[in-house]
Order: structure tokens, then sequence, then C-alpha cells
């Protein structure tokens, strides 16, 4: 049973079990209704009209909550307006208001390309990232709802079955109809922005209706019901645990899944009750034969007791349900070293390296160096990516001690090594496997080149041969790729291949079947020394990259479209980007900052003064990017700003620091 019992050993699946099943009770009761009255097309309608309230509360930076509220109320306003009306039939208006909701809300979203909510997100949710205050909230909307259900039980049930006689009863069948409407919307709203609108439908409709064909008095319908949300809930995790899927998406594929398998036994059930009763036995041993090669197929117990190591498992890690984002900050002047929680706002102190000169990271561990020396912290925090979904960590950050070797230019890693490489050329190699038990163990060095791994080797630019050498873990030759590299520097790994900084434009090195091939992207034009792009500054895994050119602007290469593009946007102390089409983000020595249109070149938002103005000679800062905002540090003033860059620069959070913050680094994406 171990299988079924280790996911539920996470607090965060914990906390989407409870939320799971607060919401399966909640909409139980308002499902019911829904099924016997047949407004599953109202329920479906009001699901998805939502979408106007949520893009407008997301543009204003208000509650998503309150925008889903106003905009399902509006829409229970107009069904209840226009069902009153004998012109046409009721499904009528609903329909025209749904098309009219949604469509207003696609228009919103379309022309607003600051609108930041994932529309993936708004259909299935993230029940995986459902917190402690959002169980409180179902718990009162349940609670609510079974209040509502009993004080209208008898309105309800007479507003279902008779219409006319509750009218005759005196039991206002038009106020019991706005308020099971208004029960419908309290389930889809409370439920919505943690398990998404298709999920809450699925939840909605799916064991109600399964439950009919095993229950006949409404209350014992929504216990049924309630008991099939719950177990829909508990499958749905568990296969979405140990299949990697969306757990959203398979709760509510569950829940269809088991109104299925309700209508197919309570089909088998009446065949045999109409049987008569000297041919039940046959009817029966027929079904018996059907079943049993099925049962045949099952999996059979091992011999031996196996303890299998849960899903994901990390030594010393707890796994998140969402991205631990940390920044790894120095302080040049003092050599104070911290480490700052994005998610939290909390700064964790790490002593003192003193003569720090360079910080470069890998994702989850910050090398910080001097002229003789590397010091290596362990962040605490990393992203494990397995393509169609990942898996996030957090743990102490820790102060692994140092190795030698000189300034560092650049860090790269793979599931098993990191390669540090210094602005002397060299490369040294480390275990990173080792590095997460808290031990430094070099497994190499590489002299002649900087090495990056890469499909289980280091791709390794030797400048004495203009060449680009495929070599393995241990440093043993293997290949050289064909097309050469003159002058080698800077390099950038993305989802497309390795992509190496050529005196004659890049080379992006890719690998299939464990064969390298190279291809290279000249430049437009000829380029002076001094305008060649030599570090590449892009969001990890983006395939768009930018960097520096010279004090004539930025350059932009495409590697899917296989482009260099010069924006002129004048000299530059610090660039950065997002990648696909995403503003570049330039930082001057006035300290504005500004963004540009990658396809136009023009500035596509008002600059924003930022930072003290860079003094000639001292350490600029940097601008790191992740998937929705941007990090840019002010050494004099103390201080990191978070900037919404898909939103006119917005500025979203400033952190204050007790040290100055010189240098940093990104982990935990």
């Amino acid at each position: 049973m171990e299988w079924l019992v280790a996911p539920f050993e996470v607090s965060f699946v914990q906390r989407a079990l409870c939320g799971g099943l607060l919401v399966s009770c909640l909409c139980a009761i308002a499902g019911t209704w829904v099924v016997l009255r047949g407004m599953a097309f109202l329920s479906d309608a009001m699901a998805h009209g939502m979408l106007p309230g949520v893009a407008i509360a997301a543009m204003l930076g208000g509650n998503l909550l309150l925008g889903a509220a106003f905009s399902a109320a509006a829409m229970a306003v107009g069904v209840s307006v226009l069902g009153r009306s004998t012109r046409f039939a009721p499904d009528t208006g609903i329909g025209l208001l749904f098309v009219g909701m949604l469509s207003a809300g696609v228009i919103i979203v379309s022309r607003s390309p600051s609108f930041a909510v994932d529309l993936t997100g708004f259909l299935f949710g993230d029940v995986l990232a459902v917190k402690e205050r959002d169980l409180w909230y179902l718990a009162a909307a349940a609670v609510f709802a079974v209040i509502v259900s009993v004080l209208g039980h008898r309105a309800f049930v007479a507003l279902t079955f008779d219409p006319r006689k509750a009218h005759t009863l005196g039991l206002r069948p038009r106020s019991a109809q706005v308020a099971l409407i208004g029960l419908v919307t309290l389930a889809i709203v409370a439920s919505f922005h943690i398990v998404g609108t298709l999920l809450v439908f699925g939840l909605l409709i799916a064991p109600p209706a399964a439950a009919v064909y095993w229950a006949h008095r409404i209350p014992s319908i929504m216990l049924t019901a309630a008991v099939l949300g719950a177990a829909a809930t508990v499958a749905g995790l568990v296969i979405s645990w140990h299949a990697g899927t969306a757990a959203g998406a398979t709760i509510a594929a569950t829940a269809v899944g088991l109104f299925f398998l309700s209508t197919f036994t309570a089909w088998l059930r009446d065949r045999i009750r109409s049987t008569g009763p000297a041919r039940k036995p046959l009817v029966l041993a027929l079904i018996l034969a059907a079943i049993a090669p099925l049962l045949g197929c099952a999996p059979r117990a091992p011999s031996q007791p196996v303890t299998p190591t849960p899903h994901g498992y990390v030594a010393g890690a707890e796994e998140t349900a969402e991205a631990q984002p940390r920044l790894v900050v120095a302080d040049k002047g003092t050599g104070a070293v911290g480490i700052l929680d994005l998610v939290t706002g909390d700064v964790i102190e790490l002593g003192r390296a003193e003569g720090v000169e360079r910080i470069v990271g890998d994702g989850r561990f910050a090398f910080l160096s001097g002229q003789r020396w590397v010091r290596t912290v362990d962040g605490g925090a990393w992203t494990v990516d397995h393509g169609d979904h990942a898996h996030y960590y957090r743990a102490p950050a820790r102060d692994l001690g140092a190795f030698t070797g000189g300034p560092v230019q650049a860090a790269h890693d793979d599931s098993s090594i990191t390669a540090v490489t210094f602005e002397t050329g060299a490369t040294t190699v480390l275990d990173r496997a080792a590095l997460g038990t808290g031990a430094l163990h070099e497994r190499g060095v590489i002299a002649d080149g900087a090495a990056v791994p890469y499909a289980g080797h280091l791709l390794v630019a030797v400048p004495a041969r203009a060449a680009i050498e495929v070599r393995t873990r241990d440093g043993v030759p293997a290949a050289v790729v064909a097309q050469r590299c003159p002058d080698p520097r800077g390099s950038a790994v993305t989802r497309r291949g390795v992509v190496f900084g050529c005196a004659d434009g890049a080379l992006v090195v890719t690998a299939r079947d464990a064969v390298f091939t190279g291809e290279k992207i000249p430049y437009p034009q000829d380029v002076a020394e001094g305008e060649r792009a030599v570090e590449f500054g892009h969001r990890p895994g983006s395939t768009t990259l930018v960097a520096r050119a010279g004090r004539q602007g930025v350059w932009v290469i495409d590697i899917r479209r296989k482009t260099w593009t010069m924006v002129r946007t004048g000299p530059a102390v610090a660039v950065n980007t997002a990648g696909e089409g995403a503003a570049i983000l330039t930082l001057t020595e006035d300290g504005l900052l500004h963004a540009y249109d990658p396809a136009s070149g023009r500035e596509s938002a008002a600059a924003r003064p930022l930072t003290a103005p860079v003094a000639s000679g001292a350490q600029a800062p940097v601008i790191l990017v992740d998937d929705h905002r941007a990090y840019v540090n002010d050494p004099v003033a103390r201080v990191i700003y978070e900037i919404d860059y898909a939103d006119n620069l917005r500025g979203a959070r400033t952190f204050p620091l007790d040290i100055s913050p010189t240098m940093m680094v990104e982990v935990g994406r």
C-alpha cells in the first residue's frame, strides 16, 4: 500500500486532499440541485462567464476572487432577468450571456499585453498550491451552502418537481430560483481559484449524476455525491502523483470516469434484475467470463516486499507545489553574503567572503570567487525539470566551503556534474551529487577550454583549435564538432542546444542519438571586436538571448529562427530578456531601466528611474529575469527591485537589505 500512502506524506498534497474533499462536499450540495433541475448548461455558462471579472481584477492588481464574484453575480442577475421572458426558452438567454461574457473576457485578455493570469490555471486551477487560508474559505462556503440548502430544502424540492404547486403553497418559486442560482454561484466562485472552472464543473455534475443511479432521496443523493467526489479526489491525486499528470485535470477526468462506471454498473444491475430466475445464473456466468481476462491481467503482488522510493524524492529536502526562487547576494566591499527568499522576503545570512569579485550560479549552487579561490554556497532551492512536469524543492541554505580557482566566469550543470569556468578559460568539473550532500568533490580539470555539460558529455570550447570538442565526463576526447568556432567566448544552454559565441557569429551545438552537430548563425554584417556578443543574458531555457553590442546597443539572437538582430539602444550596463517576443530590458549608466520591443526596436514603455547612476569603473548592477518578474540590484541604495516587465515596468516589490548587493544570482528556478 506504499504507492497509495506515499503521495499524502507531502504537506502540499495533504492540503490538496483537504481542499478537494471540501470542494467535493460543496459541489455535492449545489450539484444535486443542478442535476435534478437540469441546470448543467447554466452552471457551465457561469463557470466560464467569470473570465471578464478575473481578467479585469488581474489588470487592476485586485483580488481575483472578488473579480470572479462580481462577474458571476452579473451573470446570475442576467440569467434571472432573461429567464422571465416568455418570448424564448431560458437556455437561449443563458447561451447569449455565456457567449457574451466569454467573448468579453477573451477581448480583454487579447487587448492587454500585461495580462498575467494563466488561462490553463483558470480552467484547471492549481489544486497542489492550496494554502491553509484557502481551506478556511472553502470550509466557510461549505457550511453556508449547508445552511442555505437546509433552509430552502422545501422550496427547492417543490421548484424542482412542480413549480406550479410551489407557487400555490406560497413558496415563492422565483425567489427559490434566485437562491438556487446563488448557491451554484457560491460553489463555483469559492472553488474556481483553487481547482479551476473545469474541475468545479466536473465535480458539480459528475458525482451527483452518478449518485442518482444509487440513491433516490435528495439527502442520500447529496451524501453519495460527496463520497464519489471524495473518491475521485483521492484517486486523481494518486494517479497524478505517480503518472506525473496535471492534478486538477486528473481529478476531473476521474470524476467523469466514475460517472460512466456507475452508468455501466447500473445497466448490469438492471439487466440482472430483469432476467428471469432460471436465467440469472447464466447471465452472471457470462458477465464473470467477460471480466475474467481483465482480472487475469491485473498486476500480481511481488513475491518479496519492495519499498519503493517516493516519486521525486530528494534526501534532506522538502518538495513544494511551486518554485522557491531565491537570490544569492554578495557585498564586494565587506564580503558579506546573504540569501533573499523571494517567496517570504526573508534574508538568510551566510557569513563573509573577503575579497569576493565575481558570482555565478547553476540554478541551485552559487559560486563566489576571489583571485585564487571559489567559495560554494548551496542556495537551498532548486527545480528538477522532467519536460512535461517539474518538481520543486527547498532545503536549508548552507556554505559548502571553497576550492582552488580564479575569478569565475560561468557555471553550467546537468543531473550529475557542474562545470565551473574561470576567466582564464580553464574549467573545474564538480560532482553534483556530492554537492547535494554538502561535499566538494572535483572530478577533474579541463585546462584548455570552457566546458559545458550537455547530453551526457562535455562540450569544450578550445580557443587554440577554434573548435568545440566533445569529451566524456572524465575529459577523454570523443569527437569534434565539424563547424569551426574561432575565438570562442561566452556560452548559454537553451532548449534547442548549447550556444557558443564565436568571432563570426554563434554556433549552436545539438545532440541526437549521441551524434553532435553544429549549426552556425553568422552575424548579419562585419562586427568590430568591441561589439561582439560575449556574455549572453536570457531566461533559463529560453531560445531568445541578448548580449551587449559595445556602445551601439543590444544583440538579439533567436535560436529558432537562426537570426541576429541589432537593437540600437545606445550604451547599456546590463541587459536581459524573458525571450519569445518579450521586451528587451536594459539599464543605462544614468540608472534608467528601459524596455524595447524586439521586433521594431522601439521603446515599449516609459523609461523607469531605478538605480543610482553607475560610476565609471564601478561594478554595474545586473538584471535577472524569470517567467514573470525581473530583478535589479542597486548597491548604493542597498535594495533589490522586483519589476513586472510585462506591465510597463511596474515596480512590484522592493527588498531593502542590510548589505550592499553588489553582485547577485538567482537559484531555485
